[in-house]
């Protein structure tokens, strides 16, 4: 839960639909059914793999409940990724991969933080902006006081 955590922080300092709560119920859960899969109570009858193909195919679907088009342009495409990666790490933590999960968070908040400064600020004709909208860097801080 508290790679979750880790995950939903980003998201949710930046404003992002699926936040703390979301990443740290989805790791909770990926791990959770992870690791009931792997109890030796129920025998041969279970097969872990395909507990976890399961649990990919159910995060799809909150990956897809995410990501929305407006006009040309598509949202959430991250948010759906970040969503999907969560499941991963709590998946690794429910199968014993402790150190991959930790290096995994570490690595996907990484490029969450530091990725984003370097797009807004040198890749300006994204394929998924017109040339014609106005850079972030062009428009008004919420902070800023209205213009007279």
């Amino acid at each position: 839960m508290a790679l979750g955590l880790a995950l939903g922080t980003e998201r949710e300092v930046h404003g992002h639909p699926a936040g703390m709560r979301t990443m740290a119920l989805i790791g909770a859960g990926a791990a959770l059914f992870t690791a009931i899969g792997l109890v030796p109570a129920f025998g041969t009858r279970v097969d872990p793999t395909r507990i976890a193909a399961q649990i990919v195919t159910g995060v799809g679907f909150l990956g897809a409940g995410s990501i929305l088009r407006q006009g040309e342009e598509v949202r959430g495409l991250t948010t759906a990724a970040s969503i999907w990666v969560s499941a991963a790490i709590g998946m690794a933590v429910g199968f014993g991969y402790y150190t991959t999960a930790v290096v995994a968070t570490f690595t996907v908040v990484v490029v969450l933080v530091v990725i984003r400064p370097i797009e807004l600020r040198f890749i300006r004709n994204r394929r998924n902006r017109r040339r014609s909208d106005p850079h972030p860097d062009e428009l008004p801080h919420p902070d800023d006081p209205p213009e007279r």
